[in-house]
């Protein structure tokens, strides 16, 4: 296999493999430099709790003249994977398809913090052990190392010292490597300052100079400081950083990028086109998608989506680095496989594995419903020996919400009587169990279906609870959909005891914690829901003055999270928003389409005049609601004071399609919300308007809702430029906006 022209600024020709895989160690990211996505703030059941309660692969294949290599990365920040399920991944990998392991775990020392330090007779065995694993299952092993944090690129002495690092693990049978530069300081000492131009020159210096040493390895991987386009200045097509890199680093060096951000909730071809431009290759991604370290509390049981398989070939290769779990990583590996194996002339059909008559197209539904299925087989599979090879047939009683899972799981001997209880026996897990669990812990940025629909239940029962009071036209329908909620929860009761059951302990304990964690909060708030429909009262527990610990989970954790919160939400309330109810109600009143959806009548300041004048009772002319305009959704009009008075407010509309219906407007799935927010001009600190903004974004974002958009004129330059300034307010496409009207949304 002939291998790609090393010589720098020259075009690749020939063929190399495409890699594909997982990363074990070191994701790039989840120190200073990031915090968990904002989206999609834990797992379902837990924001049951917080928003609506309101207690407060590695694949080889060729793409044309180009293998690519796509490869599972374990890159996390926690308890690092034993010999036995390292050796578990490869067979995996081998079965799937992908072909590549990068090594980088955090607790390997050597590989970052002493970098320095050769490895001793005992270490140097657990790693050609592991190296002998990988290509016993035809797997590429890549020992990645991570020099940034101390390193003197000047200093000949340090230079070798590297190349001596990496001599030893070339002599354990290691023929691959990558130097990673991610996540330190970007101050250059004093020596280094004297020798090289910029930080940038430092690195790709070093690089090179190994890289040539190693004599060239087929696989060499550089991970850059400036890894994302967040992380770029100005832009990743004005990055004098990465233009250093495309124009230095020898073609033979491969880049890894993760993406918009260091957790990309999407990968467009165009991105990936402009960055390949700027460093004259195509990148590896470095996918964080699955990557759960920042946030104990989530795990990531969703497919591989979000990523065109048009992405494919504009690729050099993909790495996924997976939750620092082992083995709920089944189905982000899988998934990537199955991605993998797409085309992208095929559009949007599906793909299934080993299906050799139609594997040119990929499905997210399909590709996880596949994984599930052979999911399953494993959890339905024993790990202990003398265990049952089926889930067990009977348990001493069902476990109940409060009780401890039961492991004494033997087959009982007893027979009871035909006047005495019946012996408990205990379901099997089902598909439907899996499909369930990976909707409630789905993506960073996204629920599953069942999880968006338990959060908008929810919603729309705390929102209409006064129908329960009294007899209305939606007294009825709140008590049906109260029992489809109620039905929603019991199913996740029933999922946990099955899980419970199953008996493949190891997947179990991986699970436990946030499988617990899910039915608490989902118990919580089916207590909840039965006491706004009379149906019962407060629990007892949570009354009594002295409640058992369960009762209030967290610790001092969640202490903290109690106090800070409520002292915020007070500070908030005090000094910018007037959230009492009677202004609620009043301001719902204030025609919030006719400033943004319609425009056909009057003007922003005249409505925001209005709203004034609505908030302290003035008397001032007021006006019908006319076709297309209707009141802001519950929860969802706030106002901004200062000490003048009003000065700004922010409305919505969480769903705006019957609103833009009457005015034969043609909403977007992706952004299905409406906002306006107007701010006077008097307001020049930002600050107030932004928590302001945050606040009803969030309000938004628990009913369910995944975008927003709002219309604004193109001569309105002053809030054209004040949404530009908010965070991921882009322009969008409408279809059927007047000419002078633009659009932007925002995905939550």
């Amino acid at each position: 296999m002939s291998t790609r022209d090393r010589t720098k600024g020259q075009p690749h020709s020939g063929t190399r493999r495409f890699i594909s895989g997982v990363v074990e160690g070191e994701q790039p990211g989840p120190g200073a430099q990031i915090g968990p996505p904002e989206h999609c703030g834990g797992p379902a059941g837990v924001q049951l709790l917080k928003q609506n309660v309101n207690m407060h692969s590695v694949l080889m294949f060729v793409v044309s003249d180009i293998i690519w290599f796509d490869l599972v990365h374990t890159g996390f920040y926690g308890r690092p994977w034993t010999m036995g399920q390292r050796t578990e991944l490869f067979k995996r990998e081998q079965m799937w398809g992908l072909n590549t392991y990068l090594y980088a775990p955090k607790d390997d020392y050597k590989h970052r913090m002493y970098w320095r330090d050769l490895y001793s007779a005992q270490e140097a065995e657990q790693l050609i052990a592991l190296i002998s694993a990988a290509k016993q299952h035809n797997v590429e092993f890549i020992y990645a190392i991570s020099p940034g944090l101390d390193i003197t690129f000047s200093n000949p002495r340090e230079v070798a010292t590297l190349k001596r690092k990496l001599d030893q693990v070339r002599e354990f049978g290691c023929r691959s490597f990558s130097l990673l530069f991610d996540d330190i300081e970007t101050e250059m000492c004093p020596a280094d300052k004297q020798v090289f131009s910029s930080f940038a020159h430092a690195q790709v210096a070093i690089t090179n100079e190994v890289y040539q040493h190693l004599g060239k390895p087929e696989i060499f991987l550089f991970c850059p400081t400036d890894y994302c386009a967040a992380f770029c200045t100005p832009s990743v097509s004005q990055s004098t950083y990465l233009h250093t890199v495309g124009e230095n680093l020898l073609l033979g060096v491969d880049v890894l990028w993760t993406g918009p951000k260091v957790v990309s909730h999407k990968i467009s071809v165009e991105s990936i086109e402009e960055v390949s431009s700027v460093l004259k290759r195509a990148p590896v991604i470095w996918d964080n998608i699955h990557a759960n370290d920042y946030d104990p509390q989530r795990l990531f049981l969703g497919p591989f989506k979000d990523r065109p398989i048009e992405l494919i070939p504009k690729l050099r290769g993909v790495l996924t680095n997976p939750n620092c779990e082992f083995y709920p990583n089944f189905v982000a590996i899988h998934t990537l496989a199955t991605w993998c194996k797409a085309t992208a002339d095929a559009g949007s059909r599906d793909v299934e594995m080993g299906d050799e008559e139609d594997n040119s197209g990929y499905s997210p539904e399909k590709a996880l419903t596949l994984a599930l299925t052979d999911w399953l087989q494993e959890f339905l599979s024993t790990d202990q020996p003398g265990g049952p090879c089926r889930p067990p047939a009977h348990l001493k009683k069902e476990l109940s919400d409060d009780e401890p899972m039961q492991t004494d799981i033997g087959e009982s001997s007893y027979v009871p009587g035909s006047d005495e209880n019946p012996l408990y026996t205990a379901e099997p897990l089902t598909i439907d169990d899996l499909k369930l669990l990976s909707d409630l812990f789905y993506l960073p940025y996204e629920h599953g279906p069942t999880a968006r629909a338990m959060l908008q239940e929810l919603d729309w029962l705390k929102n209409n609870s006064r129908s329960t009071t009294s007899e209305t036209d939606k007294t009825a329908e709140w008590h049906s959909r109260a029992q489809q909620f109620d039905d929603m929860c019991e199913a996740v009761v029933q999922m946990f005891n099955r899980l419970s059951n199953a008996p493949n302990r190891s997947i179990l304990y991986d699970l436990y914690n946030y499988i617990c964690d899910i039915k608490s909060g989902v118990g919580l708030a089916r207590a909840y829901v039965k006491t706004l429909g009379g149906q019962g009262r407060p629990s007892a527990q949570l009354m009594n003055d002295d409640p058992e610990p369960w009762g209030f989970r967290g610790g001092l954790s969640g202490e903290f999270q109690v106090t800070v919160h409520s002292l915020y939400k007070d500070m908030v309330e005090r000094l910018y928003f007037l959230l009492q109810s009677v202004i609620v109600r009043q301001v719902v009143n204030i025609q919030c389409t006719e400033c943004c959806l319609a425009m056909e009548t009057g003007t922003c300041s005249d409505t925001l005049q209005r709203l004034q004048y609505t908030v302290y009772g003035n008397t001032a002319p007021r006006t019908g609601l006319s076709a297309g305009e209707i009141s802001p959704s519950i929860q969802c009009a706030l106002v901004l004071e200062d000490d003048t008075g009003i000065c700004g407010y922010a409305l919505a509309l969480i769903d705006a399609k019957p609103a833009a219906a009457k005015i034969q407007r043609v909403i977007s799935e992706e952004f299905p919300s409406l906002v306006t927010i107007q701010v006077l001009p008097r307001v020049t600190d930002p600050s107030p308007a932004k928590r302001m903004i945050g606040w009803l974004l969030s309000a938004i974002r628990s009913s369910g809702s995944r975008g927003v958009f709002c219309e604004l004129r193109h001569s309105d330059r002053r809030m054209l430029d004040f949404y530009s300034k908010l965070d991921s307010f882009k322009p969008i496409e409408m279809a059927g906006l007047p000419q002078d009207i633009l659009a932007m949304g925002k995905n939550l």
